[in-house]
């Protein structure tokens, strides 16, 4: 799983929530949110968020509450009790055992793991444990796809073939596989096997895995990306070393929420190794620090210091995001199973407003008339040749853009994009080693490639993607690259569709993206006698629908 970057809406813990006064005898429900809140946060509910909230307090779980489908082919609602691959966030649970590993006196932040796992070789056995926790050991690539069995031999022998991108503490690389080999650690040291270890002394709350035994408790909600069900529903037989340790586990929001007090307040791993956890760090720079299965934001944007995990992408449909403030001892977490507003875009739409105590936004969305969506519909054409086939849906547009300048149109470029389209081509034509990996891997499977061609970079699932489209043998397929700083793949997609775009209706007649999670956030679209007009930072595009 890839983890999130996210910006935390810390002040949310501040909202009220209160029990629920006429269910005193039920004390394993979860206490009930204040209405008041729930009535502002269900305006996101209409507006497409989907997922569950959880807040604690001093006292402990203070409320937790669902919005949206579980299930959107039977109808069954979220609620406190639904339970949520939490991806990433794992790593902080990973991350917990290693250190009351480390208390027990079972190993030391500073032993090579090559001396911790036996069969263990190549650079990765000389990446210490505190390198592997913080990201800074180097190790390049990937040791087993998300959902496809890798049992415990295999992800040794994949983790001894990894590759280093630098020597190790002297630069940051995030890697899945650095939490497979501490997962790998945990199962060699503890003498109670991983998952055993996990279960007995890491989630005494509750909770458990997504796939697997022992498997976390609770209805389980349905992902959707795109509005079609996501792959995973938790009945991957395994084996299941692929996401062990980085991204396998699942609960529900109290309980992720729960969990986060607990093991902030010293009650998960001894308060030492607790106070160990919280000083062991990278330092990005940029408010941030990398702890081992967290990040630490300074108080710059909030105005009190944050803990956060984040975790979702994957092919699970979920997201799941995870909160600690240290000066005031409450947590949040919110998980989310569509991408149609998700926790991260949750947080930062209602985040600004919390900190400064003004009330929260509601999302920007007119009431869409059947009529004029219908009226909108057909495939328009940009002079310089992309195309823009728009649907009609229940409330909104769905735009599927074919096409750099078709992309490009409906999303706002950033430095960021030029980079990473940049390191896209030099992948793509051979000038890395990480390229050529790639190139032979493609080729094996396609043939020799005659031509590659860009065609436009969008930000979805909370990371960029470049499209790219492959010719080989005359034909023509459709693919997409996510690469991390370093160059090295993050993600891809053969035989991918083109992008799709979400317009909800604004003011005055146009449109706008209903994605929150920044770039083209400020795109306005207007549709009049078979043109459609583009309108954003860097200008005007028009579009003429064919007739």
């Amino acid at each position: 799983m890839r983890r999130i970057p996210t910006i935390l809406a810390a002040a949310l813990l501040a909202a009220a929530c209160t029990a629920d006064a006429d269910t005193p005898d039920e004390p394993e429900a979860a206490p009930v949110c204040d209405p008041g809140l729930v009535s502002a946060l269900s305006a996101w509910a209409e507006a497409g968020y989907s997922g569950s909230i959880a807040l604690t307090d001093e006292a402990g779980l203070a409320c937790a509450t669902g919005f949206g489908a579980a299930d959107a082919e039977s109808g069954e609602p979220n609620t406190a009790a639904t339970v949520f691959a939490i991806g990433s966030v794992s790593k902080a649970f990973t991350a917990a055992a290693i250190f009351d590993l480390a208390d027990a006196g079972t190993l030391a932040l500073d032993d090579r793991a090559g001396d911790l796992l036996p069969g263990l070789e190549g650079p990765a056995a000389a990446v210490t444990v505190e390198q592997l926790l913080l990201h800074t050991g180097g190790l390049a690539g990937s040791h087993g796809a998300d959902h496809e069995p890798l049992d415990r031999d295999e992800a040794v022998e994949a983790l001894s073939g990894l590759e280093s991108a630098f020597d190790p503490g002297t630069d940051y690389l995030y890697s899945n596989s650095g939490y497979t080999l501490l997962a790998l650690i945990v199962d060699e040291q503890s003498g109670k096997a991983y998952r055993g270890y996990l279960a007995e002394e890491i989630l005494p709350l509750s909770g458990g895995f997504w796939d697997g035994e022992p498997a976390a408790p609770g209805p389980r909600a349905i992902g959707y990306e795109g509005g079609e069900r996501a792959a995973s529903t938790g009945d991957f037989e395994g084996p299941h070393w692929a996401l062990a340790g980085n991204g396998d586990l699942a609960m529900t929001a109290g309980d992720l929420a729960s969990w986060t007090s607990a093991l902030f307040e010293g009650e998960i791993i001894s308060p030492e190794a607790t106070a160990l956890l919280t000083e062991t760090g990278f330092d990005h720079g940029d408010g941030s620090t990398e702890l081992p299965g967290w990040v630490a934001l300074d108080a710059a944007g909030f105005g009190t210091p944050v803990y956060a995990s984040t975790g979702g992408g994957g092919d699970t449909g979920h997201q799941a995001v995870t909160a600690w403030l240290p000066e005031s001892g409450r947590s949040i977490t919110v998980t989310s199973n569509t991408d149609e507003i998700t926790a991260e875009e949750l947080l930062e739409a209602v985040g600004p407003a919390l900190a400064s105590g003004e009330p929260l936004p509601v999302p920007e969305t007119q009431e869409a008339d059947p009529a004029e969506l219908r009226a909108a519909e057909g495939a328009y054409t940009l002079e310089t040749g992309g195309t823009l086939a728009v649907a009609a849906e229940a409330s909104a547009l769905a735009v599927s853009a074919e096409g750099a300048d078709a992309v490009e149109a409906l999303f706002e470029p950033t430095g960021d994009v030029v980079d990473h389209e940049a390191a896209v081509e030099s992948l793509l034509n051979g000038e890395t080693e990480a390229g050529r990996e790639e190139l032979e891997v493609l080729e094996d499977d396609l043939g020799p490639i005659e031509e590659i061609e860009l065609a436009g970079t969008v930000f979805e699932e909370s990371e960029l993607r470049t499209y790219v489209r492959l010719t080989t043998g005359g034909e023509t397929r459709l693919a997409w690259y996510a690469l991390d700083e370093h160059g090295q793949i993050a993600g891809v997609l053969l035989g991918a569709e083109p992008p799709v775009f979400k317009l909800v209706p604004a003011d005055d007649g146009e449109f706008r993206q209903q994605d929150l999670s920044g770039a083209g956030r400020g795109v306005r679209v207007r549709f009049e006698d078979g043109l459609m007009t583009v309108t954003g930072p860097g200008g005007t595009v028009e579009a003429r629908r064919a007739d």
